[in-house]
């Protein structure tokens, strides 16, 4: 029998592993990025041509290299940090596999020049689809500088399935914020298309958050520090009043490398607990530090995700970490029971106040009972011992909850039995001559013939608003209100991007604006119907309602603008109590294609039969 298996060529296995390494522009930048960490480099310029796909470029100021390992560099599996098997738990560099520059270089046109101190000439290398077609002594300063372009050339079904600039622009800055925000004593500075992006010199992390996202930031951080024998916590989250409903600016840097992780997520949001809503999501950007051997990053191709040898410890510690920071900030309400000895038998609490209920919280009350400024760190294990057995779940157990969540394209067997109910009592009910009342606010009361309607004004609202937005994206229809005044409006470049991409669709909507500057943009008029609502808050509402959605659900553009559109718009009607108005609303409502319910599945009235009234008045 013929001998079948065989190695396969250099060219085609780099190809293989860009596969996983490059999945798109974004992935290069992110390697790039981190190299020029790896060597120094205390500043650091990356220039984006067409969003990626013909041109990034690092420049650093980095150690460089020598001839013979700027060559070597693009070899599989050439690597400076790792020597031995044990190496690979004493790591605390960015990149240590060796496979990013092959990885690129099999699929792009990569020019490269590096030089150290002590030389003084530098090397300049071409290489294409991992062939080298040139090298050559260059004359250059101490650093290094790599030209990736026209990434994918050699592979054009890759190049077609990527996204468009604003999309892949928005997953570049990303990796951008990650690495500036691991880094903030790095100068850092994003070109795109010969516009200056960021441009963040070296210096605290405070400064670097404000420069990334914007001066409002100022006043929203909250310093977070917390240290024990073998974790150490530092950064700051931001307070709950300026929570959004995205997960947006969120990171966890473990010894400076970011990573992903929902368990880690899920101890921030319960530190938060009772003063956030439940869809309401912090800013945090917090930093662990450890011993190396106490994890393992090399789980993941792109080493986004780690596993600790503790985890729930980890935990508890970030959670308790959290709630200390809240309550020294004054943001979780506590009660001091050692001004007054009456009160020295009483176990102190603190209380989270919610819809005007109190409920306690054990875990926070151990911190105020224990002195931290003596033997913080040798009694770590009592000080946070409530908190790690306050987690009742596994990480397995709080993964599978939180994918666990309501599907909000399909309602649940249970509440489709209600709605088949409720359109059959509205079908045959005939509305009665007294007039509807709203009550608290937000509810409207109307007797029908099988007993009383109670139909939430706000989201019957929404509904209509929802299928008027939709008829208007898909005709283009939509009339825009001139603004008395030009309202402007600073964005993230990340926003900003987004709005570029939605550009076409939020003007079929009403909205008129344009580019100010930077990122920037200025409002000239909002849809003619949006009556008695701040143009500012609108827009940016309907940002964080569009990314909210986007992470959650799986929907097409123009679905998703219609009902982030509406659910923003109607939270921000001021309902009217006059009767003609509450009929209008009435009216407007059972006159929609699907009036029971809101587009995520929630009902938008009930039907109080006339069977149940009766129950409540039996005698016993």
């Amino acid at each position: 029998m013929q001998d079948i298996i065989h190695l396969l060529p250099d060219a085609i296995a780099n190809q293989i592993a860009a596969g996983e390494v490059v999945q798109r522009p974004a992935s290069v930048v992110k390697e790039l990025l981190e190299n020029s960490i790896d060597a120094e480099s205390s500043k650091i310029q990356l220039i984006v041509s067409d969003a990626g796909k013909n041109l990034i470029q690092v420049v650093d100021d980095g150690k460089g290299m020598s001839e013979t390992d700027a060559r070597m560099s693009f070899e599989r599996h050439a690597t400076s940090k790792i020597r031995t098997s044990q190496d690979l738990f004493n790591i605390r560099t960015m990149g240590f596999r060796g496979e990013a520059l092959a990885s690129i270089a099999a699929v792009a046109r990569v020019e490269l020049k590096t030089k150290t101190e002590s030389k003084e000439l530098g090397t300049s290398i071409l290489i294409e689809a991992s062939e080298v077609k040139h090298q050559s002594p260059d004359t250059m300063n101490k650093g290094t500088s790599i030209a990736v372009k026209n990434l994918f050339f050699n592979v054009p079904a890759r190049r077609n399935f990527l996204k468009s600039n604003p999309v892949e622009m928005r997953h570049i800055i990303d990796e951008f914020q990650r690495v500036a925000l691991a880094n903030p004593q790095v100068s850092m500075h994003l070109t795109q298309n010969d516009k200056e992006i960021y441009n963040a010199p070296g210096g605290k992390l405070s400064q670097r958050i404000v420069h990334l996202f914007g001066k409002n930031y100022q006043s929203q951080m909250i310093a977070c520090h917390e240290e024990t024998e073998w974790l150490k916590i530092t950064g700051y989250i931001g307070k709950p009043e300026h929570a959004k409903k995205t997960r947006g600016e969120q990171f966890f840097f473990v010894n400076n490398r970011f990573i992903k992780s929902g368990y880690l997520n899920h101890a921030v949001q319960g530190a938060f607990e009772g003063l956030i809503k439940d869809d309401q999501h912090p800013f945090y950007a917090l930093y662990l530090e450890m011993d190396p051997a106490r994890i393992d990053i090399n789980v993941h191709p792109t080493k986004t995700e780690i596993k600790f040898e503790d985890e729930r410890s980890v935990y508890g510690i970030i959670k308790s970490a959290v709630k200390q920071a809240l309550g020294t900030h004054n943001v979780t309400p506590s009660l001091d029971f050692h001004t007054d000895v009456n009160f020295e038998n009483f176990a102190v609490h603190s209380y989270k106040f919610e819809s005007g209920t109190a409920t306690k919280d054990k875990s926070y009350g151990n911190f105020k009972s224990i002195d931290h400024q003596q033997g913080k760190s040798a009694r770590w294990e009592s000080l946070y011992e409530s908190a790690i057995n306050e987690s009742t779940l596994s990480p397995a157990e709080i993964r599978q909850e939180e994918m666990a969540g309501f599907d909000q394209n399909k309602a649940d067997d249970r509440q489709e039995k209600v709605q088949m109910e409720i359109s059959s009592q509205m079908s045959t009910a005939q509305v009665n001559t007294s007039d509807p009342i709203l009550m608290h606010e937000k509810y409207v009361m109307k007797q029908v013939k099988s007993g009383v309607m109670i139909l939430d004004a706000v989201l019957a609202h929404e509904r209509i608003l929802y299928e008027k937005y939709k008829h208007t994206l898909s005709n283009k229809t939509g009339m825009s209100q001139k603004c008395l005044f030009p309202v402007h409006l600073e964005l993230s470049p990340g926003d900003f991007s987004l709005v570029m991409e939605l550009e076409s669709e939020i003007s079929a909507l009403g909205f008129e604006f344009e580019i100010f500057g930077g990122h920037s943009i200025s409002i000239n008029g909002v849809p003619a119907d949006a009556q008695n609502i701040n143009e500012k808050e609108l827009l940016e509402g309907l940002i964080e309602q569009f990314k909210f959605n986007k992470s959650e659900l799986s929907l097409n553009k123009q679905e998703n603008i219609a009902r982030s559109i509406a659910k923003r718009s109607a939270s921000r009607t001021k309902i009217s109590k006059e009767i003609v108005e509450l009929k209008s609303l009435i009216d407007r409502l059972f006159a929609c294609d699907q009036p029971n319910y809101t587009p995520n599945g929630t009902p938008t009235f009930v039907i109080l039969g006339l069977e149940k009234i009766v129950e409540f008045f039996k005698y016993k």
